[in-house]
């Protein structure tokens, strides 16, 4: 059974209904003995680091997703579920994200002829043999919406990249970690592989 973790930040059902497409037994929820119970968990989420971060620790789900991903449960971060794992966001300066990964989320620098929010098709730059890339093309296209990006710490655990006014790492992986800044279940026959490694992980 995966989890896909309910805490008010929008863009679940999206997620819900590409892994029904794979066949998967999913659960939408905020109950931690059902998200601590699951083979898998899912956060999701678009919208503001603080207000997400602030809804995790009024519902004490920022402790239940530490235990899960301590306790070696595959887990998947999209978009700002990625944000979240990491230390602090430029969006929300002073708020602590989970802490889980090391690294910051920064905004996107203004580059003339460029649009931000970053929405749309961009191509990955694939690295470090990540398992969510096991059988995508390099140079896949994938969906993304956000105005900031991730600079992890460790290289090592970055496995795409893209460019879009900088070099953003787009999904990152270590151990039972796994994150991408696009969103793979509005990312077509692309997303749908990535998202099938993961449940067949």
């Amino acid at each position: 059974m995966i989890a896909i973790i309910d805490y008010d930040a929008g863009n679940i059902k999206s997620v819900e209904k590409a892994l029904d497409f794979l066949g998967q037994d999913v659960v939408i929820t905020g109950e931690p003995e059902k998200i601590l119970k699951a083979d898998k968990v899912i956060l999701p989420g678009v919208g503001a680091f603080g207000d997400a971060m602030a809804n995790l620790r009024r519902t004490g789900l920022d402790e239940v997703i530490r235990q899960a991903a301590g306790r070696g449960t595959p887990f998947l971060g999209i978009c700002l579920g990625l944000q979240l794992l990491f230390e602090r966001s430029d969006e929300a300066p002073g708020v602590e994200g989970l802490g889980i990964l090391k690294g910051e989320i920064l905004r996107i620098p203004d580059k003339e002829g460029l649009k931000i929010p970053h929405m749309g098709w961009n191509s990955l730059y694939l690295e470090n043999n990540g398992r969510l890339f096991r059988g995508v093309k390099e140079g896949a296209y994938v969906y993304f919406v956000h105005s900031y990006y991730l600079k992890a710490a460790e290289e090592s655990i970055v496995k795409a990249s893209t460019e879009y006014s900088v070099h953003i790492h787009a999904s990152v992986e270590k151990d039972n970690i796994f994150a991408c800044q696009f969103h793979p279940e509005k990312s077509s026959d692309v997303g749908i592989s990535i998202l099938k490694n993961f449940v067949e992980l």
